[in-house]
């Protein structure tokens, strides 16, 4: 068997970081994938997913740390099912992305942004620090918000 989920997308919001009772980082955060597209009629038609992501360790602190709304990342993980039961007794099913490896694919701040994170680690990966960065899909366009 074999699950490995690889998106490319943007932060929908701020990372989420809490630590577990024994002081493990966790982070939470939400990602969109776009999909572009000709209907018959030749009108473009897009169609925006979003992801839960949740990342562990020193991968929770930089994602935490550095990441803001709006950044480019790619994340390689798998996907898990989640379930809970909520505070009125129903049960609760939710699928999410566990990052093994969030790469952030732009440098530097966005067009018109003043301020924010520092990004001097910018394509960090736990399991591949050296990597190269990829600034292929680095556009304003993908943006779904």
């Amino acid at each position: 068997m074999f699950n490995k989920v690889i998106l490319i997308g943007r932060l929908g919001q701020d990372p989420e970081m809490r630590f577990t009772p024994s002081g493990t980082a966790v982070t939470n955060f939400s990602v969109a994938t776009n999909r572009k597209w000709r209907d018959k009629s030749g009108e473009l038609q897009e169609e925006t997913t979003w992801h839960d992501v949740v990342c562990w360790g020193k991968q929770a602190e930089f994602i935490g740390e550095y990441c803001s709304k709006g950044r480019l990342v790619m994340i390689e993980g798998e996907l898990r099912k989640r379930q809970w039961e909520d505070k009125n007794g129903a049960t609760r099913v939710s699928v999410e992305i566990n990052a093994r490896d969030v790469r952030m694919l732009e440098s530097g701040k966005k067009p018109g942004e003043s301020g924010g994170r520092p990004n001097r680690d910018a394509g960090h990966s736990s399991s591949h620090p050296d990597a190269p960065e990829d600034h292929s899909m680095d556009t304003e366009d993908d943006v779904p918000f």
